[in-house]
Order: C-alpha cells, then structure tokens, then sequence
C-alpha cells in the first residue's frame, strides 16, 4: 500500500448531515444517494464523489458532522438550494484502496503517519474520494490531516 503526504485544494458542493459516529456507516450513503439524485443542479462537477466529516476528537465525542457531494472544477457563482459550497487546503496524510477495505486502509494511514512522526489536525475535515473501477468495484481515497 503506498502512502504518502500531499497538499491538496478541493472545491466541493454537498450536502450537510450529522450524527452518532457509530451510525455514519449507514447515514452516510442515504444522505449521499438523495444527493447524486440532485446532482444536474450543479455545474463544473469533475464527476468525483466526495464526502468530508469531522474528526473524532476522543472517545467522549459521539457525534459529528459531515458532508457528502462531488468535486466541481471552478468555484460556483450559483449553489443550488440546501447545499454548501467551499473550498479548502490542507496537507495531508493519503493512501488509496479498495472501499470493502476502508477500515483497515483508515488504520494502515494513521500507523504510517504516527510512524513518521506527522501530527493531526483535529480541527480540519477527513476527506474521502470515490473511484468507481470495473465490475461495480469502487476504490475510496483518503485524506487525514496533519500539521506539516
């Protein structure tokens, strides 16, 4: 598995949900299929799946927020009606894999970046990016923030 550090722009429009962490695995892709049913209201999109949650701080911190939405190419004059638009750059941790994975993948990236002595970011989202493959296989990318 390659991991390795970057820092990265997205430019995301999406949709704000919130919850249990312990409920995300399920919450998230119904806030994110009622999202893909909207998705000719947006302009510029890159076509890639995006969603964003906050970090788990510790095991006090139940829930959180997040959101789910897609990639766009240039910053948008027009958001369409109950979704969010912004940007943000950040360094990151990152590494790529298939999503039956993920969990594993998330705790491979968090050993390799304590290994090499990178600190988090609490305060900035975790970002996932979505790569459908063939044969209904779809890779997730992701990104932890760190302090460089």
């Amino acid at each position: 598995m390659d991991c390795k550090t970057v820092k990265k722009t997205f430019r995301v429009v999406g949709i704000k949900g919130s919850g249990a962490f312990s409920n995300l695995g399920t919450e998230i892709p119904k806030l994110a299929q009622q999202f893909l049913n909207r998705l000719d209201e947006i302009e510029n999109q890159s076509g890639t799946e995006i969603a964003l949650f906050e970090p788990k701080r510790d095991a006090d911190h139940l829930e959180g927020y997040y959101y789910v939405g897609i990639m766009v190419n240039e910053p948008l004059n027009k958001v369409p009606v109950g979704m969010n638009y912004f940007e943000t750059t950040q360094d990151y941790v990152t590494t790529r894999g298939r999503i039956s994975n993920i969990g594993t993948l998330h705790n491979i990236l968090l050993k390799w970046a304590d290994e090499q002595g990178y600190k988090r970011d609490l305060e900035s989202h975790i970002i996932e990016t979505y790569h459908p493959i063939e044969n209904d296989v779809e890779e997730v990318e992701i990104y932890l923030p760190i302090y460089i």
